[in-house]
């Protein structure tokens, strides 16, 4: 008799490829997300984040590399993935002459879950979406937030085991972001497998079991936030000058304090040093700089951020690579 080996990945990703002409928008890339569990993907654009999920859900085949999802190969069999997964993208794909209602009932419809089950199912999910009372309406009148909600409660139409949701909070209002995650907060607690693409440390601080940072197409880092943050220094110590002069001073003045490279930023008059110790190290920096004779308009301690994670991996931070060439221009460029 055989055994067949359970499933304990919900997603395996190993050595995927993709090029767009030239330019190589995954280069070998693995991922794998534990059954029940969330992984966060974190990347500027144009690190191969969307380019990933298109492959895991069968929107594009790989170059080369190989992918299952649900135990399901993407490339052999992607119709039986279409029925296991479900995918909310940066945009809301909601037709906005159609009610909330209407939505998600055209979705269960070309799920055959036949027109009773379809009906009951948008109901269900407007109710747990907190749309119930904007289900009647067209989805045009529906704000941002609102129309994230709807598109993601369609991806779940049809109950997936698997959701894949690509910057989903992306150009969301801190309102609307904070309920976008308590929905996905609720979804992950109810078993659902995830797979989250983000620019956002905080997103998937608060999200996401694990988190992979992706840069030009290639896992760079892997670990928990806190496990990231920790690699590159746990602490930021911000100071700003009142003149602009003595930055170079200051500078030779805190490096000994730093666990990295000093960060100046001439046209704020700030510098950012990484370093550990607290509450200690920034009274430590004022004496120095109170000793040189070098004024201080502002000072303060924080957390490191996605950007300080971006800056010490890649050498870049994730503000700068916005301006880098999304998946999408790249798909633009190929064809």
């Amino acid at each position: 008799m055989t055994v067949s080996r359970l499933v304990t990945d919900a997603v395996i990703a190993e050595g995927l490829v993709k090029h767009y002409k030239e330019v190589k928008a995954l280069d070998g890339l693995d991922l794998r997300v534990p059954q029940g569990s969330v992984l966060g993907v974190l990347g500027p654009n144009g690190a191969g984040k969307t380019t990933a999920v298109r492959i895991l859900t069968t929107l594009l085949k790989p170059d080369a590399g190989r992918a299952q999802v649900a135990g399901i190969d993407v490339v052999e069999d992607p119709a039986g993935v279409r029925t296991k997964i479900g995918v909310s993208g940066q945009y809301a794909a909601v037709d906005e002459y159609l009610t909330g209602f209407e939505n998600l009932d055209m979705i269960g419809r070309l799920y055959h879950l036949g027109r009773k089950r379809s009906q009951q199912r948008a109901r269900e999910l407007l109710e747990q979406f907190r749309l119930d009372e904007a289900g009647d309406r067209m989805a045009k009148t529906y704000s941002g937030g609102m129309r994230r909600r709807l598109d993601l409660a369609g991806a779940l139409v049809a109950d997936p085991p698997v959701l894949f949701l690509d910057e989903p909070t992306t150009g969301l209002d801190p309102r609307s972001r904070t309920e976008m995650w308590d929905v996905i907060k609720g979804l992950v607690a109810a078993g659902t497998s995830l797979l989250l693409t983000t620019q956002y440390l905080e997103e998937a601080d608060l999200l996401a079991d694990n988190i992979v940072v992706i840069d030009h197409g290639l896992v760079i880092a892997e670990g928990t936030a806190d496990q990231l943050k920790a690699q590159v220094g746990g602490e930021r110590l911000e100071i700003t000058v009142s003149d602009a002069t003595r930055i170079a001073q200051a500078r030779k003045v805190l490096q000994p304090l730093g666990v990295g490279p000093v960060v100046v930023e001439e046209h704020q008059r700030s510098l950012l040093v990484p370093v550990t110790g607290g509450a200690s190290v920034l009274a430590d920096a004022l004496r120095r700089l109170d000793g040189e004779g070098i004024e201080v308009d502002d000072v303060g301690l924080r957390r490191p951020t996605l950007d300080d994670v971006f800056l010490t991996l890649t050498g870049h931070t994730a503000e700068e690579s916005e301006q880098a060439e999304s998946d999408d221009q790249l798909e633009e460029v190929a064809r």
